[in-house]
């Protein structure tokens, strides 16, 4: 609690005043985590592009909020499951139902099993906190994840390099 308080400038009885306990605090966390992750994902309009390039737009708005699920995770909080679902979970796996569908993902796969590996892909990068750039951990991330995910004999679809 007094690092938050020495990161927002407030002293610790202030940051007690909103959050009376850590676990106040974290869970807070959560929610604002699971909100801004889910208006990202909706900015980024995963429905109205390819699903290729819906996953690299779903790896750069999982990015702006990696921080806070970072914590989350080495913390062990959860969010509200159905507010994560709703939000978060439910673009992902309409975009992996759509890949599917058109062919270019396998389907020898889940489509939660993909979305999982998509935000631990991510949450794994963010945690171990690579030394790229924004962009290029965006084209790092997308490839390695679109590699695995394509179905298998499809061709790779032209991908823009990271300068």
């Amino acid at each position: 609690m007094a690092d938050v308080a020495a990161a927002a400038g407030v002293g610790r009885a202030t940051v007690y005043r909103y959050f009376p306990t850590r676990q106040a605090l974290l869970e807070r966390l959560a929610a604002i985590a699971v909100r801004d992750a889910g208006a990202r994902l909706a900015e980024a309009q995963l429905d109205r592009v390819s699903p290729e390039e819906g996953v690299t737009r779903a790896v750069r708005a999982l990015l702006e909020v990696g921080d806070y699920f970072t914590v989350l995770a080495r913390e062990r909080i959860r969010p509200d499951a159905d507010e994560y679902d709703d939000r978060l979970v439910a673009p992902l796996r309409r975009l992996f139902t759509q890949g599917q569908v058109t062919g270019g993902f396998r389907d020898d796969i889940t489509v939660e099993w993909l979305t999982n590996a998509l935000v631990d892909l991510v949450a794994s990068v963010v945690a171990s906190r690579p030394a790229l750039g924004r962009d290029d951990t965006v084209a790092a991330i997308s490839g390695l994840f679109l590699d695995g995910a394509r179905r298998r004999g499809a061709p790779a679809p032209e991908r823009a390099q990271a300068v």
